[in-house]
């Protein structure tokens, strides 16, 4: 839908001339293409701007995110060795989860590629806000357009972590509210797998999280001055490799960092920060030794 975008290139390997057809319908100014197979890959790829990466398999009641870890690290491997050689200059937006783990394989290759720009590496974890946001206003009876939760962190259970504190408006929250909507914001994919009873996880709040996020980079891109995000990207805010927080996006990716939301926590935030530490710095060696394990030579 976005006013800015010329082309969008669709790729899968199986049903896509269908969506093709349907969405070129739709009287917007993207003209769509589709590619089909691996073997299209790469000429899906050739001068974008931007990739989003939203392939692999959902979630099943009963499972967590990392369940996911074998048969969507793989997928998300092979997308972005092809990106790494077609369009190394693109802004990446990893959906795939478990995002804590599939961001550190996306760089592992795009460093083995010799085209990493950690500047241009995104995991979506726009889907947290969404939800902060939408949760926040309906229990404080707030319009939705006034409120901003940033969530920082990574994007799985404990691991995701609103900071209640720096929302906007400032708010008042009781210790049991902030207790019961971290609680909530963190399980609220669970809410939607359970509720959806086997038949898949969230598909069309994530698209629309994913649509924020793209277009918020699309923005950037055109040069938007005041486009901010969450995401979970390569930092330097905490001891970990990848941490999820608010940025400034401009031409060239991210512009800069919100150093501020880290500053002055409150008791509650600071320990919930410091136990998703051990988890979050596990799900990121998981993916740097799959990739590292994926390229080693085999023994003969």
């Amino acid at each position: 839908m976005s006013p800015l975008l010329s082309n969008l290139n669709l790729y899968d390997i199986a049903n896509v001339k269908g969506v093709v057809a349907d969405l070129g319908h739709c009287n917007t100014p993207a003209q769509v293409s589709g590619f089909t197979g691996p073997a299209e890959l790469a000429d899906s790829l050739k001068g974008v701007d931007l990739i989003i990466i939203p392939a692999g398999v959902p979630r099943k009641p009963g499972m967590t995110r990392d369940d996911l870890f074998n048969i969507n690290a793989g997928i998300v491997k092979d997308l972005v060795e092809v990106a790494a050689d077609t369009a190394p200059n693109a802004l990446i937006n990893v959906i795939s989860n478990p995002v804590n783990s599939t961001v550190p394989i996306a760089a592992e290759i795009l460093k083995q590629k010799g085209v990493y720009n950690p500047r241009k590496l995104f995991g979506v974890t726009t889907l947290d806000v969404v939800r902060a946001n939408t949760f926040v206003a309906k229990q404080k009876n707030l319009r939705l357009i006034d409120v901003d939760v940033p969530v920082i962190g990574g994007h799985a259970g404990i691991t995701i972590l609103p900071l209640l504190s720096k929302a906007r408006p400032a708010i008042e929250f009781s210790t049991q509210e902030i207790e019961e909507l971290t609680v909530r914001i963190q399980n609220a994919g669970t809410e939607v797998v359970e509720a959806k009873a086997g038949a898949g996880s969230a598909t069309l709040s994530m698209a629309y999280a994913g649509a924020r996020f793209a277009e918020s980079c699309i923005r950037a891109l055109d040069g938007d001055p005041d486009v901010y995000e969450c995401s979970y990207v390569q930092s330097e805010l905490t001891e970990l490799p990848f941490f999820a927080s608010r940025l400034k996006l401009g031409k060239e990716g991210i512009e800069a960092f919100v150093h501020g939301d880290l500053n002055n926590l409150t008791e509650y935030e600071q320990k919930a920060l410091e136990a998703l530490k051990p988890e979050l710095k596990a799900s990121i060696q998981k993916g740097i030794e799959f990739v590292n394990r994926e390229s080693a030579p085999l023994a003969v």
